[in-house]
Formats: structure tokens, C-alpha cells, sequence
């Protein structure tokens, strides 16, 4: 993506079923576990850079024994940072007994048979250590205790934080994971409550009532309870202190989680590659964690997958396809490669279907596999081309005219090549423009000048302000006739309350895109009665919301809005003509049509919160505020 963007966070969890001393025998060391937690959370880093934790926990051990480690880092490295900090507390407590597992378990932290990293991308909140999960709520009674650690944005934290307030707690920040952490943990309370009053009345003494308790906790009750009113896209993983565990997703599926399990360990990961590349197992043999259900694992180590909340149309987040998970999935490169080949009959219009005289191309790292797959959609192309001229020529045909024919193929050249990022070092304004300009260098000698065509694809054009800035001037300095950069993403036009850092409409080429149309056809009425509708809305229940910002669009075609958005990109300085391709919201269903929430294309949000984002954005926009809108 030629503009990044701040996304969803990522989690691992790792449950050892097995005593520590068995994958000392069989693996050659008891922190079999934590390594395998290590390189999950580290084939995930592209989920989260903002800051990483991980907690242990230890099963089983006796009163005054610390059962709880936790390691957190906000640094810039944070994974490296946390890894050395627990490799560093353990080295400095082992005594040289670091290959004796029980004495790991009696002694030393991070030796539990419960992990739970994360790896966080800031949507909210300052990025100072409190923010960075895992986050714990502790008390004296283990099946009080709560550590959560998730891939989650809420959109109606107001109406959960006034809740909390309601019921006497005083949260110690507005922020949905205090919310959340604190409304699991009331509802663990609750349950831990009323299994101790009714043990309590069948006679049972205080520590046998810990133990029942701990053996009889209904998770599932509580995740249902403590959910009732979350709107919004959330995995959510957490530990409750004596053992269990549990992994929820919400009931659209927006946000992706996945699980693996045998007799030795249960495995849940936000990316389902991680769990095949760490433990070398089979795609068909990881699950993905069904929407609205959670996987609870018990502290004897069974587990089932329970419905915690009833689940509603699967709207799983189409940008994990396109963009944000890792591109080693099987089904994300083959959807991806799709998205490439779907694009290509609009773009050989653009290039008016001149293959001879046509370069293709990407904006590295993230388009590639959707570069693959527009270069077959090209060569398909290319081969009815080929069977219509030998058809149409005929038994006359002489090795010549078939040698050149069949020679024909599409010209692919590395034309971008991503340099260092630059703009780390950059700060005043003047300096920064010049700066930015050289993210990209060029492979000169690549294109013909004034002569070809350049096609370079792009897995999304958020806000347009690399391209503009930078990638447009760069390749002009090729000498191209014609630059058509490809989207294999739809148009951004709406803004994301689920866990992606886009909450500013304003932020938008598309959406800029269509206010200069509406301008320029004499509609600024349309905004006018927009902005109203939304202000009439402002103080209206969350369900009761309707999304008018839609109809900013409605006068007018995808193609048009394309036209204004390459008129908007392409600045003074470039001399070659210029034109921007959009893949279509349909095309990007046929490619990814397990994973339908668009949202950010269509402003058709799964949850009314959504609508409730959108309206307050657009007032913002309007308004001038520069804040986010939830």
C-alpha cells in the first residue's frame, strides 16, 4: 500500500496440555511454548508495531507462589524487547538449572502452561505502556483474576463506559479496552458470586468452595452476559487466573481469529498461516474461530467451540484479503492474484488494448500477488488474441506470421523500487515535500519514452497522498505517454470504527473526489441537506441512525468518480497523461466471497454503530474538526 495505515491488532495464544517436563523430553526444552509464541508474534508483526506484551500463566501452584508474569514494551522494537526482557528474568533467576523443568515451574516466571502475547496498532489512546496489552485485572481469588488481550475497536464506548459508571465502578479510563476489561470482569465477579452463595448453602467450607468454583465457572455465561452490548468488530482473547481460557469473535465475524489443537497444545492465532508455518501442519487442519462463538478452554485442558452470541451475517473484514493479513495464506494469494486478473478488462481499455507498446508494473511489497495475477488476466487475453488471428488466417498461415504471433506476451519490468523511508527523518514542511519524493527510485531504461503506456497496480489508494507527492512524479521521470495506476481495491469512500485506522473522511481521495463532483455540477445543496440530516441524527439512538453520506455518490458513476480522483492525484509537474482504475465492489465479491464486509466501499455498515461513525464524520468534515469520529 503506497499510503500505510495504521490496522487491526494481532494475538497468540498458546495452552501446553502437557507438563513442561514432557516438552523438555520430547522437544529438547520446556520453553517449547514460549519460542512457539516468539515466532507466531513475530510472524505477525505486520499486525502491530506500536507495542507488544505477553503473559504467563502457571497452573496448580500453591498460595504465596507467583503465578502471573507479564512483559510489555513500547519501544521500537517491541518484540525483541519483550523476548529479551522474559529471556532475561528467567537467565537471571535459573541458578544454571535452566533445562529442569519442574524446577522452571516452582521458581521461574514465564514457565506456565498458559501464554498470551499481543502485538498492538494504536487506533486510540497514546502510545504509552498502559495501552499495550495484554492488560490484567488482579484480585486475591485466582478465579477473579482476568487478563485480555484482543483485535477489537468498539463503537458505542460511551454507552458501556455510562453502563460501568451505572452499576457504582469507577472505570480508570474512557477507552473500550478498560470497557471491556472491565465488563468481562464484572460479570466473572457476578458468576464467582453466585456459585460461592450456593456452594456456600450446601454447607461446603471456604477453600473447597475455591476449588469448586474454579472447576465450575461458566465462561460461556460470562462472555454472553459481558457481550450483550458490544457493537462493534472484536477478537477478544483472555485468561481467567486458576486456568481457563477463551478466544471470542463477534457475531459478523469482522475481525479474523483461528485455532489449532491435538493432545499436546491448543493454538489460537489472528492469522492462520502463522499457525501452519509454526507447527508445519496442514491448512485443513487449522479451524477458524466461528462469528458470534468462542473456543473455551478449561483448566483441565478440554475445550469446546459455544455460541455466545447469535450470529448475524458473516461481514469478515475484506481488507484482511486485500491488504493486512500475510500473503503466504493459501486462500489470501489466490484471492488476491483474483483481484489482479478481475482488474484487467478496464485496464486494457485504459491503455486502448495497445499490449505492444504497454509496460506492467507494482508499487512493491503488497501488491505482488495481485500483480501476478493481472499479468495472467493479461496473458488470457493475449491467448484468445492469438487462437483469433491463427484462426482467421487459416492453413496459410507461414512460420513467420506464426512466429509473430505467438511472440507477443506482456512486457513486465520492475519499475518501482521502495528505497528507505525517508520521512522518519523528515519534519519541516518545505524539506519534507522534496524528501517524500524520493520513497520510490525508478529502474530507468524500463520504459520507452513517448512511447509506452505505464500500467502500475497498487493494492489500494486510501488517501492518495504518496502518489501524488512521490509515485506519480517519479515514474513521469520515465518518460511514460500514459501512467494508469490500478487499484485492486474498490474506492475508499467511508471510514472504519472496526479496528482500521481510517475515521476521517476527510482523509479520503474518493471522498474528496466526490465533494469536487457535487461542486462542480452545481450540488453543494446535496451537502448542505447531508450535513443537516446528520446534525437532525446527532443525539438519536445508535439504531435509530440512518447513512445519508451515501448519497454524496449517488448522482454519479464509479468511472466518473475515478476521473476526478486521477484529476485530483495528478499534479502540474507530471507530463504524462494520467489515469486511475478502481476495481469494482462486485469483482472484489467474486474474488473474496467468504469475506463480504465493505463497508469502506459501500458505507453498508454491519453494526448501527457504523452509522453512527460515518454521521459524526461527516460532521466533523463539515464542521472543520479534525478529530476522530468514535
Amino acid at each position: 500500500m503506497s499510503d500505510p495505515i495504521k490496522h487491526e491488532c494481532g494475538f497468540v495464544l498458546v495452552r501446553l496440555l502437557k507438563p513442561l517436563s514432557y516438552y523438555q523430553e520430547k522437544y529438547g526444552s520446556w520453553r517449547y511454548g514460549i519460542n512457539k509464541l516468539y515466532l507466531m508474534m513475530e510472524k505477525q508483526r505486520n499486525r502491530g508495531q506500536d507495542g507488544a506484551g505477553v503473559v504467563s500463566l502457571k497452573l496448580d501452584m500453591a498460595p504465596g507462589k507467583k503465578y502471573l508474569s507479564r512483559a510489555r514494551s513500547n519501544a521500537s522494537t517491541p518484540i525483541v524487547n519483550v523476548f529479551g526482557d522474559i529471556n532475561a528474568r528467567i537467565t537471571k533467576n535459573s541458578e544454571g538449572q535452566l533445562s529442569d523443568a519442574v524446577f522452571a515451574k516452582e521458581n521461574l516466571p514465564f514457565a506456565g502452561e498458559l501464554l498470551l502475547g499481543h502485538l498492538r496498532y494504536g487506533t486510540f489512546g497514546k502510545n504509552n505502556i498502559e495501552n499495550v496489552h495484554p492488560v490484567m485485572r488482579e484480585n486475591n481469588w485466582k478465579a477473579r483474576n482476568l487478563v485480555v488481550a484482543g483485535n477489537f475497536n468498539l463503537t458505542n464506548v460511551d454507552e458501556l463506559f455510562k453502563h460501568l459508571t451505572d452499576l457504582g465502578q469507577h472505570p480508570k479510563d474512557f477507552s473500550d479496552t478498560v470497557t471491556i476489561l472491565e465488563k468481562v470482569g464484572h460479570f466473572i465477579d457476578e458468576e464467582n458470586q453466585n456459585l460461592f452463595r450456593k456452594y456456600k448453602n450446601d454447607g461446603k467450607k471456604n477453600v473447597e468452595i475455591s476449588q469448586m468454583i474454579e472447576k465450575n465457572l461458566d465462561v460461556r455465561k460470562v462472555l454472553e452476559e459481558s457481550s450483550k452490548n458490544w457493537d462493534g468488530g472484536y477478537v477478544i482473547a483472555g485468561l481467567v487466573g486458576h486456568g481457563d481460557a477463551f478466544i471470542t469473535r463477534d457475531p459478523n465475524g469482522i475481525r479474523p481469529a483461528f485455532y489449532y489443537t491435538d493432545d499436546e497444545m491448543v493454538i489460537a492465532a489472528s492469522e492462520r498461516s502463522v499457525i501452519q508455518t509454526a507447527f508445519d501442519i496442514q491448512m485443513e487442519d487449522v479451524h477458524e474461530v466461528k462469528p458470534g462463538h468462542a473456543v473455551i478452554i478449561k483448566k483441565d485442558g478440554s475445550w469446546k467451540e459455544e455460541v455466545v452470541r447469535i450470529p448475524h451475517e458473516n461481514k469478515a473484514c475484506s481488507f484482511e484479503r486485500i491488504y493486512f493479513s500475510r500473503g503466504s495464506d493459501h486462500d489470501i494469494y489466490r484471492e488476491r492474484k483474483k483481484l489482479g486478473e478481475l482488474v484487467v478488462p478496464a485496464i486494457l481499455k485504459a491503455v486502448d488494448y495497445d499490449l505492444e507498446n504497454t509496460v506492467f508494473s507494482f508499487i512493491p511489497n503488497t501488491a505482488e500477488s495481485a500483480f501476478y495475477g493481472m499479468v495472467e488476466g493479461v496473458e488470457n487475453y493475449l491467448v484468445e488474441q492469438k487462437q483469433k488471428q491463427i484462426l482467421e488466417i487459416g492453413n496459410d498461415i507461414t512460420p513467420e506470421e506464426l512466429n509473430k504471433i505467438l511472440s507477443i506476451r506482456p512486457r513486465v519490468e520492475k519499475v518501482a523500487i521502495k528505497d528507505v523511508k525517508l520521512r522518519t527523518f523528515i519534519s519541516e514542511d518545505k524539506g519534507r515535500d522534496d524528501l517524500v519524493g524520493h520513497v520510490y527510485d525508478i529502474t530507468y531504461g524500463s520504459v520507452r519514452r513517448g512511447i509506452d503506456n505505464l500500467v502500475i497496480i497498487d493494492d489500494s489508494i486510501v488517501r492518495g497522498t504518496t502518489l501524488r507527492q512521490s509515485i506519480l512524479k517519479i515514474l513521469d521521470r520515465l518518460g511514460p505517454k500514459k501512467i494508469v495506476v490500478v487499484s485492486s481495491s474498490p474506492q475508499i469512500r467511508f471510514p472504519d470504527c472496526y479496528g482500521i485506522d481510517m475515521a476521517k473522511l476527510s482523509d479520503f481521495v474518493a471522498f474528496q473526489a466526490g465533494i469536487e463532483l457535487l461542486k462542480d455540477n452545481g450540488k453543494q445543496k446535496v451537502i448542505d441537506k447531508i450535513y443537516k440530516q446528520a446534525k437532525e441524527q446527532q443525539h438519536l439512538p445508535k439504531e435509530e441512525i440512518m447513512n445519508y453520506v451515501k448519497n454524496i455518490f449517488s448522482d454519479f458513476t464509479n468511472e466518473e468518480v475515478s476521473a476526478k480522483i486521477s484529476e485530483l492525484l495528478k499534479s502540474s509537474e507530471v507530463k504524462a497523461d494520467v489515469e486511475i482504475i478502481y476495481q469494482t465492489v462486485e469483482n472484489l465479491h467474486k474474488a473474496c466471497p467468504d469475506h463480504l464486509g465493505d463497508w469502506y466501499f459501500t458505507g453498508d455498515y454491519p453494526t448501527p454503530g457504523g452509522n453512527k461513525v460515518v454521521n459524526t464524520a461527516f460532521i466533523n468534515f463539515v464542521e472543520g474538526k479534525h478529530e476522530r469520529a468514535y
